[in-house]
């Protein structure tokens, strides 16, 4: 049996996110984790990336303040192993030298640009390990600021996974202008959605899947607001369930609102407030063409993910 204390940090195209926990690898080779601390900051990395093809200078600094708290508060609590990836926004960057310059300078170790590929994986570790084995095969989404990635897999292994360029902020930034969006908005963000993961569906065999599983804040706030939750809580929103019926009705509710009605929700991060209803779009499509082609009419929300896929990489073998 080994122990160790890991930290795991996910940069994506709209947040910043930590998670510090004590890792227990058995003999077997099975492994377990404990939270230590879990944060996440609204960074915006992904702030015009892709109309400029450019990460913003205001938001590689607003990340790399975020980046020394996380800095410092991992050396109060002795971690001994870190790992660092960034996804989407950069992967797609001509500037990106700069911000893995800066996050080199502050972390001490190299951030890693994983493929789409790779943050599926990762994220299906982390999702599944709350469930039952029995309710598998799983599908995995998780909607993220610049990208959605689908994974199939089951306690066996990871079948099938595609990433695909469709995410809360590039469709918000692309198509939903207005406050609040118009109908030929919305109706266009659907549509581009829905010819985006296509290739995601012809490379993912999503009719093997008995359960859906969905991932990051997109997916998580959505249950929050599903729920009517006075504040947002972890212990309500994980393992919780959104009917297709609810994916569109809470959709169909955040995208009528205003910014500033959007705002005036307790259970929506000021950070996600702009981008919310992109992310719904993109949900709600994935809906409808699961409960078409995997005859799946309910999605259970995990608040484990990638994050806690790439605390266990760093002992797994």
């Amino acid at each position: 049996m080994k122990h160790s204390r890991v930290a795991a940090i996910d940069c994506g195209t709209n947040s910043i996110r930590l998670l510090i926990a004590d890792v227990t690898v058995q003999d077997d080779g099975s492994s377990s984790l404990r939270d230590v601390h879990r944060e996440m900051r609204i960074v915006r990395l992904g702030q015009g990336v892709d109309a400029t093809g450019r990460l913003a200078p205001e938001a590689i600094e607003r990340t790399r303040v975020a980046l020394v708290d996380y800095t410092a508060l991992l050396r109060r609590k002795g971690v001994e192993a870190v790992r660092m990836v960034a996804t989407s926004a950069t992967r797609d960057a001509a500037n990106r030298d700069d911000f893995f310059a800066m996050t080199r300078d502050v972390l001490g170790v190299e951030a890693e640009v994983i493929s789409g590929d790779e943050e599926a994986r990762l994220s299906f570790t982390g999702a599944v390990g709350d469930c039952d084995p029995a309710d598998g095969p799983f599908l995995v989404v998780d909607i993220g600021g610049g990208s959605t990635e689908l994974v199939l897999g089951s306690e066996s292994g990871v079948e099938a996974a595609k990433s695909v360029d469709i995410g809360c902020v590039r469709i918000t930034e692309r198509c939903l202008l207005s406050d609040p969006p118009t109908p030929s908005e919305i109706a266009a963000a659907s549509a581009l959605a829905a010819s985006v993961l296509q290739s995601a569906f012809d490379a993912v065999p999503v009719a093997k899947a008995r359960t859906w599983i969905g991932v990051a804040g997109t997916v998580t706030t959505l249950s929050a607001v599903a729920q009517d939750l006075p504040r947002y809580d972890v212990l309500s929103t994980h393992l919780s369930t959104l009917s297709t019926e609810q994916i569109h009705s809470v959709g169909d509710r955040l995208l009528s609102m205003t910014h500033d009605q959007r705002a005036a929700v307790p259970t929506i991060h000021p950070g996600r407030v702009d981008v919310i209803g992109g992310g719904a779009i993109v949900l709600r499509v994935l809906a409808d063409h699961l409960s078409t082609h995997a005859a799946i009419t309910h999605l259970t929300v995990s608040e484990k993910d990638i994050l806690d896929g790439i605390a266990l990489s760093l002992l797994t073998p």
